[in-house]
């Protein structure tokens, strides 16, 4: 994707999108995840106003680590060096997912996640940034993306339902985003299909974001679509507590139309559906565990920052950076969506996190548009096969 000036944020989500091709908006969507989760990396939780004192301000773009030299041994952060660049595991994630896809080149269920992504993060060793060291990808994982590889490698769960039992939280949403890539402009085949995907990780509230973070982001890839257009894709899809916590934390967005207003508005509006409580490292008794009732903070906040925004790709992850909390998380969706839409990508922090993570950010992307292409062309030909059973059926004749 060829970066651009920023324009003004009306002027550029109406006028960009309808300009772009896929090509475009894979690479926008998976380069704008990845630079969002370095900025988020070394603020991650922590809270604006523990943010802004420790940065002497908001923070504005790349930034060193939260305790300096001391990161090795510094707690709750050592052993990982998150900060200066450094991409964490949702970027991880997100690429051992689209080497799944380019291995199928196919829709995935969730036996692909046990037959081809957990055998990837256990067995093959991965530059890992924030270790500073070549390791396997299961060595950086949360626990509950540990999960994965416990339930379906020693376990032997249905890999449809491994998912249960799992603490609940964004490790399947984070993730998510190639889902709705290859579903491009399909939101609700791409919420179908991270559902199924997601199953194998997460129950619950995880899951539903898990739907929904996908189908924000085919919304997004749709010629035309607006930071408005997202999020009633996603209001039309999403169930229970995840649907209205994203009415109620949108609702709020849009009285806003810069993140500094509306950090605590946002946190606000997102309090009584989220589980984890106000203090982010040290959850409620509630925390985490399944419910119709609840979200997880990271979708509706990431879909109210794009409403601020207006669609502008360095307004909303800023604004999910500066938000803190699970802001690496926040900060990769936002930059999908915003990426997605066509917004440009910074050269310079995309050129800063590259470098510092030594991953080639477009590499993937280029990767993505190809399994994509075919599996389009794949299912135009299921198509047809089902559009001539169904006439030899005696249903209505075909038509354009």
């Amino acid at each position: 994707m060829t970066p651009k000036e920023p324009k003004g944020l009306k002027e550029e989500e109406s006028s960009s999108p309808s300009l772009l091709g896929l090509d475009d908006r894979i690479t926008g969507a998976l380069v704008g995840a990845a630079v969002g989760d370095a900025l988020g990396g070394p603020v991650e939780g922590y809270s604006p106003d523990q943010i802004a004192e420790r940065h002497g301000g908001r923070v504005h773009g790349v930034v060193g680590p939260w305790h300096g030299d001391d990161w090795r041994t510094a707690r709750p952060i050592a052993p990982y060096h998150k900060g200066d660049g450094h991409v964490t595991d949702d970027t991880l994630m997100t690429h051992a997912l689209i080497r799944v896809y380019a291995r199928v080149r196919d829709h995935l269920d969730a036996y692909a996640i046990a037959d081809h992504l957990v055998p990837d993060l256990m067995t093959n060793p991965r530059w890992i940034p924030e270790l500073e060291a070549e390791a396997l990808p299961l060595h950086r994982l949360f626990l509950a993306e540990k999960w994965l590889v416990a339930r379906l490698a020693y376990g032997h769960a249905d890999p449809r339902e491994a998912g249960v039992g799992n603490i609940v939280n964004c490790g399947a949403a984070m993730y998510m985003a190639p889902v709705g890539l290859v579903n491009a402009a399909n939101p609700a085949a791409a919420y179908a299909e991270a559902l199924d995907i997601a199953g194998a990780h997460q129950s619950s509230y995880g899951r539903e974001a898990a739907g929904v973070l996908a189908a924000a982001v085919a919304a997004a890839a749709t010629p035309g679509a607006t930071s408005d257009s997202v999020v009633t894709a996603c209001l039309t899809l999403a169930k229970d507590g995840t649907r209205e916590a994203i009415e109620k934390v949108c609702e709020v967005a849009r009285d806003h139309s810069d993140f500094e207003s509306a950090l605590r508005p946002l946190r606000a509006a997102v309090a009584p559906y989220d589980t984890v409580g106000p203090d982010y490292r040290a959850p409620s008794l509630a925390a985490r565990r399944p419910s119709r009732l609840h979200a997880i903070e990271e979708l509706p906040i990431a879909l109210g920052m794009l409403l601020v925004s207006g669609g502008d790709y360095r307004h909303a992850v800023l604004g999910a950076v500066n938000y803190g909390r699970d802001c690496d998380s926040i900060a990769t969706m936002a930059g999908a969506f915003a990426g997605a839409l066509g917004s440009p990508v910074p050269e310079d922090w995309a050129k800063t996190v590259a470098e510092a993570s030594r991953l080639d950010l477009w590499e993937p992307a280029r990767t993505l548009t190809e399994v994509t292409r075919e599996v389009f062309e794949r299912d135009v030909r299921r198509r047809r096969v089902h559009e001539r059973a169904f006439t030899a059926l005696g249903g209505t004749a075909c038509s354009d």
